[in-house]
């Protein structure tokens, strides 16, 4: 019986070992390609003005929000790297390092909404006309598989980390409000950019009049709160047992 025990223990531990592995894992190989594809794109993805307005100069790289994504999955991912090694992935620690509080935070106020985002809209866009989000002529300086790695990988890695690993999420208005500010200052950005340059970001906003424009990001920022939505909804599907005894915990360090 001992013996019996021991054995189921043993391949417990080695199990649990085996997840955490996988986990740190999947951690290195999202920050690194991710990491590579903001390196590639920065330096080797050049569209010449003569090709597309997108080519301007104004703004550079940073003047698309997939690219302020990938940097903000490439950091998110980092910051789970270190804290596989120098944070906890318990589900109730005694005392929460810093850092795995800064991650928690990212994944559920910007990681996973932006991801879903960009990836969504992205798509959703190329299927109903791709010349208001991605031109053809983009195809000759855009590889595909870059393409790919910034607007479909961002939402099979987000979600990998969903289910991979468990995080209390913020309180609702605390969240949404920083998911709000960063796609608030995106849009900023891009009025920015278009009083400097004369043009803007993504073609579909050069076919609509202002207040089609307003709406279109009245529906953006609707959109982001539901992808924040569904990121709360997924995570606490997914881990009930877990939200229940770190409630329960959280009840016993107050009385």
């Amino acid at each position: 019986m001992r013996k019996e025990k021991w054995c189921h223990a043993h391949a417990h531990s080695y199990e649990l070992a085996v997840f955490k592995a996988m986990r740190t894992i999947m951690h290195l190989v999202a920050a690194v390609q991710f990491g590579y594809g903001c390196y590639f794109d920065w330096y080797y993805v050049n569209v010449p003005p003569t090709a597309h307005s997108m080519g301007s100069g104004f703004g550079g790289k940073l003047k698309f929000l997939t690219f302020w994504d990938a940097v903000l999955q490439t950091i998110y991912f980092f910051i789970a790297l270190l804290n596989d090694f120098i944070g906890s992935n318990e589900n109730v620690p005694a005392k929460v390092p810093l850092i795995r509080k800064v991650k928690d935070y990212i994944f559920s106020s910007l990681a996973f909404p932006a991801a879903m985002y960009v990836g969504v809209t992205f798509w959703g866009l190329m299927a109903i006309d791709r010349e208001l989000v991605f031109p053809k002529v983009l195809d000759e300086f855009f590889p595909t598989w870059l393409n790919h790695l910034m607007h479909t990988n961002i939402m099979i890695f987000i979600f990998l980390e969903m289910f991979l690993t468990y995080r209390p999420y913020p309180k609702r208005k605390r969240g949404i409000l920083g998911m709000t500010l960063f796609l608030v200052t995106y849009l900023i950005w891009m009025h920015v950019i278009y009083f400097y340059s004369g043009l803007w970001v993504y073609p579909i906003l050069q076919v609509l009049n202002w207040p089609l424009r307003i709406v279109f990001y009245l529906v953006s920022l609707v959109f982001g709160i539901a992808f924040y939505m569904l990121g709360e909804f997924s995570n606490n599907k997914l881990w009930s047992k877990q939200i229940s005894q770190s409630k329960r915990s959280g009840r016993k360090k107050t009385n």
